[in-house]
């Protein structure tokens, strides 16, 4: 084996070579020089400091990750001017319009007072609305219709979309997809066109059954299957759009729950069951609250469209009698003050969806904090 080499230090020599200054011993002169150092460093640590100090005070508060609001803004300028002209259409028609709510307190006279002129009448539009024993009536019946859509609409896309994440061919597949998806860009005008060629008394359905010694009917007249033929309506024209969203969410489940539930013996029942379902459930949950929280905004031309024919009686949902009763006789101030009573309803009905989410263990519309 070869000798281990064996370097003496030389107290007289540096690190890099060159000789210590004479006058004192090495280790000493080195402890003045760190001392000296370390002086030295504090302060210009401190100036250093200081300023750092200053500019973050003047960039305000520190965001999650350590990086100022400037910094983020300076960051993403891109995408907020690309934000701004969509910020632009919400304000202009959606939340300066809110300031003319205030003709529900008002006796408003649209043709020559105006919103300035009109008299402050405090709360009888109100007390109107609440004496109106008809406006209760059509409540009622807008719930009764939102219920029927509810039990009948919204389980459909869920089925629809459990069906085509079967289809292992993604050909056949997206033309399913397609055609389920295609009747989301007809008009209400369209669609009850084709209902009543389908099902109204000279339709095709009562024709072919007068053809075959049968008495026909008129499914489109009828006021008691009138919540039915609403609902049927919106499935066949809106039942595609609520398929996207569930296989979507699909699509995200991870392939390896269903291979380790196969390998454990699960069949395709239970692996939809036990895996299928529980990662469509946050998303169940979602469309339900919002769906809960537009109970009173049912589709005002489907139903304008029908309401002649089956009359008012089983048809009138609360738009048509607000368009109706304060809209079409000028009582705008009758109109707007039932506009609040039922965007107030509506964001209720939310809050109470939501509360009902988080009790189940879901998230909802917003955590639970």
């Amino acid at each position: 084996m070869k000798p281990r080499a064996t370097v003496t230090a030389d107290p007289d020599r540096t690190s890099d070579g060159a000789s210590a200054p004479a006058g004192g011993s090495g280790e000493g002169d080195g402890e003045d020089n760190g001392r000296a150092a370390r002086t030295r460093a504090s302060g210009g640590g401190r100036s250093t400091g200081t300023k750092r100090a200053r500019k973050a005070a003047k960039a305000g508060p520190p965001q999650p990750g350590g990086i100022t609001w400037r910094h983020r803004l300076r960051r993403d300028r891109t995408l907020v001017l690309m934000t701004l002209p969509a910020i632009a259409l919400l304000l202009i028609f959606n939340y300066i319009p809110l300031l003319g709510n205030v003709v529900a307190f008002q006796d408003y006279d649209v043709y020559d007072l105006g919103i300035t002129g009109s008299p402050f009448i405090g709360f009888e539009n109100f007390t109107r609305i609440f004496e109106d024993y008809r406006f209760w009536e059509v409540l009622i019946n807008t719930l009764v219709i939102f219920l029927t859509q509810l039990v009948l609409f919204f389980p459909i896309p869920i089925a629809i979309a459990l069906l085509l994440n079967t289809i292992m061919s993604t050909r056949v597949r997206a033309w399913v997809q397609a055609i389920v998806y295609l009747p989301h860009f007809f008009s209400w005008v369209l669609v009850v066109t084709v209902f009543q060629q389908m099902f109204g008394g000279a339709g095709l359905v009562s024709q072919w059954m007068r053809e075959h010694g049968h008495g026909g009917f008129d499914l489109m007249t009828n006021p008691g299957f009138f919540k039915f033929l609403v609902s049927a309506q919106a499935v066949w024209k809106d039942a595609g759009w609520g398929v996207i969203v569930f296989l979507a969410a699909l699509a995200a489940v991870n392939t390896d729950l269903y291979e380790a539930a196969a390998v454990d013996g699960a069949g395709r029942w239970r692996r939809m069951w036990h895996v299928t379902l529980p990662a469509l459930r946050p998303v169940i949950a979602l469309l339900l609250v919002l769906r809960v929280g537009s109970a009173l905004n049912l589709d005002f031309e489907q139903i304008l469209l029908q309401r002649d024919q089956v009359g008012p009686g089983a048809s009138e949902i609360l738009d048509t009698y607000i368009w109706w009763t304060g809209i079409k006789t000028g009582d705008f101030g009758y109109a707007a003050a039932a506009g609040i009573f039922k965007g107030l309803f509506s964001v209720a009905m939310v809050l109470g969806a939501n509360k009902v989410a988080h009790m189940l263990g879901e998230q909802g519309v917003y955590s639970k904090k």
